[in-house]
């Protein structure tokens, strides 16, 4: 007989699989940092710096504020960190690499426009090889020259840079770190070890065990979720799932309201799963933390509908440019959209809201310590709320309390 899990406990269990309901640490260093890449199993890269880059947010939101330049060791090119396309560009620990053998096949096989482009002009590729192996690791604003043209449709990338990706894809070159955010570039054999390049495993086997760090890191998923874990796809994902509830890693289940039409979705609880009785904690999250990364999965575990407006158009947006979610205990209670003012050293609340129904005090209370917190670790003086939102006066008054500025020069601020 199939289980049931409440959809109360199965926030629980997707909370704490994800490191939610722990202290936060009095000091964070490199082995908090770690242990947080090891449990989400990669870090999404984006590069909207408004108030921090993306994959600096899901250390922070778990274990408070840290030195970052922990981070850029492990993602730096003698960590243990490589980028690759994993959900989207995101560093991933090395020994993933022979995982996404067949993701670097898939592209090979298939092409693209790019493939296709490259493929035509091999001469550029190989040389682009011949540059690396001669020179090492390098950006690809180091190996441009003078006859390429930043033209057509290609985002203003040059043939290099336009080779130099697509090459990524394909595993002929690798990423082995960012220098202010552009990717050096090196040949494989310069950046992984043997036992990285000669580590073969079957396109079965791979799904297997992505399926199953996937399931791990979720705690509590539907194959969907699971597939959008690492981007792959249903018929990757279906017989792994298959292979591991045989074995006993995933067991089936049922949660009340996870409807596919009229029926139940189905469900899988990893073995290992905790089952906690409540989860104690407050954090914003990245657009791209993998509590929030997949809106499916957000609106069924939280009721809570996200978009990211940083594509639409400044009249049109509602919440603002870079609204982060606002995470109290088990809920998702409200948004805030931040701003890291480095110049005058404040934190600027651009807007904050709560969802409708939620009492934008004890939120304003929950929250204020953990911006903060956020302030500090950007190295910001203080906090202004000068933005709109429901949620903005009592944070403001909050904020006020705790020891900043008059709310009323503060909140409508400028």
């Amino acid at each position: 007989m199939t289980d049931t899990v409440s959809p109360q406990l199965a926030r629980r269990i997707a909370l704490a699989a994800q490191g939610f309901g722990r202290p936060v640490p009095a000091s964070a260093g490199t082995r908090q940092v770690a242990g947080v890449v090891d449990r989400l199993g990669l870090l999404q890269i984006d590069s909207v710096n408004v108030f921090e880059r993306s994959h600096y947010l899901p250390a922070f939101s778990r274990i408070g504020g840290y030195d970052r330049s922990a981070l850029d060791r492990l993602s730096g090119s003698r960590g243990r960190l490589v980028e690759y396309w994993a959900h989207q560009a995101a560093f991933i620990p090395r020994e993933l690499w022979p995982l996404f053998a067949f993701r670097r096949e898939d592209y090979r096989r298939k092409g693209s426009d790019w493939g296709g482009w490259v493929a035509e002009n091999r001469e550029l590729a190989t040389w682009l090889v011949s540059e690396l192996a001669a020179k090492g690791p390098m950006r690809a604003s180091e190996i441009e020259h003078d006859a390429n043209e930043r033209r057509g449709p290609w985002w203003g990338w040059s043939d290099v840079k336009r080779t130099l990706e697509w090459m990524f894809r394909t595993g002929e070159v690798v990423c082995v770190e960012r220098r202010r955010f552009e990717r050096v570039y090196a040949l494989p054999e310069q950046a992984l070890n043997p036992a990285e390049l000669g580590t073969e495993v079957s396109e079965p086997d791979a799904f297997r065990e992505l399926v199953a760090r996937a399931a791990l890191a979720l705690g509590i998923a539907t194959a969907a979720d699971l597939a959008d874990y690492w981007r792959m796809k249903a018929a990757q994902v279906r017989p792994a799932i298959d292979a591991l509830v045989d074995e006993g890693v995933l067991i089936p289940v049922t949660v009340p309201g996870w409807q596919t039409g009229t029926r139940p979705t189905p469900v899988w609880l990893h073995r290992d799963a905790r089952r906690p009785r409540r989860i104690e904690t407050a954090a914003v999250l990245s657009p791209f933390d993998p509590v929030v990364w997949f809106r499916p999965r957000t609106e069924r575990l939280f009721d809570f509908h996200y978009r990211i407006e940083i594509y639409t158009p400044e009249p049109d947006r509602v919440f603002g440019y870079y609204s982060l979610p606002v995470l109290i205990d088990e809920s998702i209670v409200g948004r805030v959209d931040l701003k890291s003012d480095r110049k005058s050293g404040v934190l600027r609340v651009q807007s904050a809201w709560v969802e409708p129904g939620v009492d934008p005090g004890p939120v304003a209370e929950r929250l204020t310590p953990v911006l903060r917190r956020a302030a500090a670790w950007q190295g910001l003086d203080r906090v202004a709320v000068t933005g709109r939102g429901g949620l903005s006066p009592a944070l403001a008054a909050e904020l006020a309390l705790d020891g900043d500025d008059d709310p009323s020069a503060v909140w409508g601020a400028v």
